[in-house]
């Protein structure tokens, strides 16, 4: 629609408004279609640009994840091989000094066995000499008595303190080993001591009191190797028992009388 434009003394054209110069519309002129388009392509291009970086460093962190998932994973897995080497190393330390302590208590026993049975078969050789001996030592002491009781004689008498002396050096060996004499003359009869071979009337004597040693027992250690052979004697009184209270009574009266 063209509008009519009066001027003082002049008649201007109708302009329309569709053309309307540069200048007039101040120096702005619209975007094309194809700059349009190219902004919104290049805005595209950006927005890809930012999305596969993005992507990429999600790519990146996730494999960065991974890999130290795997890595710890790994290290893991040799920290409970290590802890499982750790028990095991222990379970067998235990075994070990446990078999230690059942080996040493072995020995132990082993040695204190061997050395009692070393200690009896020592005892028990000893014990065959002395047996052995005894029977030279009875007719030592039958030989001494004998030429005691025939007339005087100076040599016969030598030899005899001679044979005296050698009687007393074997029972002071003897006596080193732990063998001293049994002769219970007089004494009560002991029937793990002695051997009763024949029983005498005395009742002036205690009953079952030893009246004669026909020969020697002999006791070594607290074992009797060989009892005494004796009489017995019957028909006297019995014998007192002795009371522990009183001889304990008598022993505190002698430390007060000191």
């Amino acid at each position: 629609m063209k509008v009519p434009i009066e001027v003082e003394d002049e008649k201007s054209e109708v302009v329309e408004p569709d053309e309307v110069t540069t200048e007039e519309a101040g120096d702005e002129s619209p975007e094309t279609p194809e700059e349009v388009d190219e902004e919104a392509e290049e805005r595209a291009r950006v927005e890809a640009a930012i999305r596969a970086g993005e992507e990429a460093a999600e790519r990146e962190l996730a494999a960065d994840a991974d890999r130290i998932r795997s890595e710890r994973d790994e290290l893991q897995k040799k920290l409970s091989e290590v802890e499982d080497q750790i028990e095991s190393a222990k379970k067998d330390a235990a075994e070990a000094k446990d078999r230690l302590v059942r080996l040493q208590a072995d020995w132990d026993n082993y040695r204190r066995r061997t050395a009692a049975e070393r200690l009896v078969e020592r005892e028990r050789a000893a014990e065959g000499l002395v047996t052995n001996l005894l029977p030279v030592i009875d007719d030592i002491e039958r030989a001494i008595e004998h030429a005691g009781a025939t007339e005087e004689n100076a040599q016969l008498k030598q030899f005899v303190d001679g044979v005296s002396a050698v009687h007393a050096k074997m029972l002071a060996v003897l006596a080193k080993e732990g063998v001293e004499p049994i002769d219970p003359a007089g004494e009560p009869f002991e029937p793990l001591a002695h051997q009763a071979v024949g029983r005498v009337e005395d009742k002036d004597a205690y009953d079952e009191t030893v009246a004669q040693v026909y020969q020697k027992g002999y006791r070594m250690g607290d074992k009797v190797i060989r009892t005494a052979m004796v009489t017995v004697t019957y028909g006297g009184p019995k014998r007192p028992t002795e009371d522990p209270a009183a001889g304990e009574g008598e022993a505190a009266e002698q430390a007060e009388t000191k």
